[in-house]
């Protein structure tokens, strides 16, 4: 009984130090939404700031571009999200059918290692790639008779810019998902395909596709919780003035309204009404996954 005890103890030691972490940093903040009820004076803190009630919430709403920015980032979130699900599921399936071991796991290296890469970095690489005078992109296209695009300069390209440029990044990492799925179909499925005379176009399409179809709704459902964060690391590195119609994201209208405006409480008002909408729509996303795929967290 005794050593079961002290089992126990040593285990609710070795995780404290992550409980004492998510509460200094994800719990104990939540004392300071207060202030998107408050007129927040930094030197008078929280307890000595002006009570305004519902006002920021009402100054916000009446904010000429705040739902243009509702737009720009539920936009952005589901362009992202749909070709976050092709592009990944598209080069799992011709990687599954890649025989050279040695290419397979070379291809599988490169398209991962951007991952890893901050948005610091990657925007930086993405200003000379597109630049409209100097980019390696533009003077492709001069080459072949089209005139330059300032991608990172138009409220046309620009959102297109976005979702590409994250999906370049992320998009092989995500295939380890699927690769991993695709690793458990039973081999025998296929050898059977082939002896009725199947290619492998038809492997892919009859087996492989249905073999992963769970995960892939799993996926498809849980993405819906993330459907207002279009990425402020991205955007910010990437976005200006000139594009903030259709490149400017709640985070980053925040990020503005809170840091550069100080107006912390209208700031933290709207970072709360994003917050709520997003609890939200991640039961809903969790409760569908439960529905459709049997997924459960607990």
């Amino acid at each position: 009984m005794n050593n079961r005890w002290v089992s126990k103890v040593s285990l609710h030691l070795m995780v404290l130090p992550g409980i004492i972490t998510v509460l200094i940093f994800s719990y104990i903040p939540l004392f300071g939404l207060v202030m998107a009820f408050e007129k927040y004076v930094p030197s008078k803190g929280i307890l000595g700031s002006h009570w305004v009630g519902l006002d920021n919430f009402r100054y916000v709403i009446h904010l000429p571009d705040f739902f243009q920015v509702i737009l720009n980032t539920i936009i952005i979130a589901v362009m992202k999200i749909i070709v976050g699900l092709v592009v990944p599921i598209a080069i799992s399936l011709l990687l599954n059918e890649m025989r050279i071991t040695f290419i397979k796991r070379s291809i599988q290296t490169l398209v991962y290692l951007p991952h890893f890469l901050s948005w610091v970095i990657l925007g930086g690489i993405l200003v000379d790639i597109l630049s409209p005078s100097t980019g390696v992109v533009n003077q492709l296209l001069q080459a072949v008779g089209i005139d330059p695009i300032f991608f990172l300069g138009d409220n046309k390209w620009f959102p297109f810019t976005l979702v590409l440029s994250n999906e370049w990044k992320e998009f092989g990492f995500s295939t380890i998902v699927y690769l991993a799925a695709i690793a458990g179909i039973n081999p025998s499925l296929y050898e059977s395909a082939v002896i009725d005379g199947a290619n492998r176009w038809k492997c892919a399409l009859h087996i492989t596709l249905p073999g992963i179809a769970p995960i892939i709704v799993l996926m498809a459902t849980l993405s819906i919780g993330s459907i207002l964060n279009a990425g402020f690391e991205q955007v910010f590195n990437l976005y200006s003035p000139v594009v903030y119609q259709s490149g400017d994201i709640i985070d980053t209208f925040v990020y503005r309204i809170g840091l550069i405006d100080a107006q912390y409480g209208v700031a933290t008002a709207v970072g709360m009404m994003k917050s709520v909408v997003s609890l939200v729509l991640i039961s809903v996303s969790y409760y569908l996954a439960y529905r459709i795929a049997n997924y459960r967290i607990f």
